[in-house]
């Protein structure tokens, strides 16, 4: 199984948003000026999220 990392020294969080706003599975979500992971086993692993990412802050690692 895999998981989302957030490195959230390099994330914006509300001053940028996009990867809660394209998240299709609503795993990544805006609380306040944080961006959060809720529910990762929802997670399809689309990679749309790290795609839109200026920063280059999300990943998804493997733990196989």
């Amino acid at each position: 199984m895999a998981k989302v990392i957030i490195e959230y020294d390099k994330c914006d969080g509300a001053d940028c948003a996009e990867c809660s706003d394209v998240c299709p599975m609503e795993v990544l979500v805006l609380k306040g000026d944080k961006i959060e992971i809720v529910d990762p086993d929802e997670c399809s692993y689309c990679e749309v999220c790290m795609d839109v990412c200026p920063n280059d802050c999300i990943h998804i690692e493997d733990d196989f």
